[in-house]
């Protein structure tokens, strides 16, 4: 029995746990062949990043008493936040299990 890990598929994949999670899709989007997986996850990382740290400054002024936010936007910023950080992990899973089969065919 061969694994193989299909690049196509993975990045697809990937694609649509970020949609899922609310991460908008890029305009420069290349095609799926002429992608460099290192770039698609640096910018996955950075925008769960950026997600939560709206999330934390949005808590941090409702805590301040600006009237300018309300608590729905808060929990709404929140629990996508939450849900791009458990996307990604998952991706993460993903990746180590196909790691770890790789290294595990035989030579």
């Amino acid at each position: 029995m061969t694994n193989t890990v299909n690049t196509n598929a993975l990045l697809l994949q990937l694609r649509a746990m970020a949609q899922d999670a609310g991460v908008p899709q890029s305009e420069s989007a290349k095609p799926v062949d002429d992608v460099d997986f290192s770039e698609v996850m640096k910018s996955t990382l950075e925008q769960v990043n950026e997600r939560s740290a709206t999330a934390s400054k949005l808590m941090q002024s409702f805590d301040a008493g600006n009237p300018d936010v309300e608590l729905a936007d808060v929990m709404i910023a929140m629990q996508k936040a939450r849900v791009s950080f458990e996307a990604l992990t998952q991706v993460r899973n993903k990746m180590v299990s196909a790691y770890q089969d790789i290294m595990n065919m035989p030579l």
